[in-house]
């Protein structure tokens, strides 16, 4: 099962394990705090990509289509995430506070869809 939380809900043992997803580190949240196995920097939208999306979810499609091409193209950015779900729970962490239109959502559906 792979869900996601935003990085300013306090961490659960229901998490299993926690990868944070974000380019950038969540303001105002130690490392301590988190409780990840990882900083997947390179599992997140390009720098590039990020901020021509910046929250507008009415450009959310293209969104996925542009950042899925990105996932592709870099298997090795996310096979931790797919390697840990196949021994349980992992949880997707992020900062943004839209909490339907972020790239931990669109991480989680391309990941659902490369495993079906």
């Amino acid at each position: 099962m792979i869900q996601v939380k935003r990085a300013y809900e306090e961490p659960s043992k229901k998490d299993g394990v926690r990868f944070l997803v974000d380019r950038l580190w969540p303001r105002g949240v130690t490392k301590e705090a988190l409780h990840i196995e990882a900083w997947l920097k390179d599992a997140s939208p390009s720098n590039e990509l990020r901020k021509r999306f910046h929250g507008n979810p009415d450009e959310w499609k293209e969104f996925c289509r542009l950042y899925f091409a990105e996932l592709k193209s870099n298997p090795g950015a996310w096979s931790p995430i797919v390697d840990a779900a196949g021994k349980g729970t992992v949880t997707l962490i992020y900062g943004a506070r839209d909490q339907e239109h972020n790239n931990a959502v669109a991480l989680r559906d391309f990941l659902l869809r490369e495993k079906a």
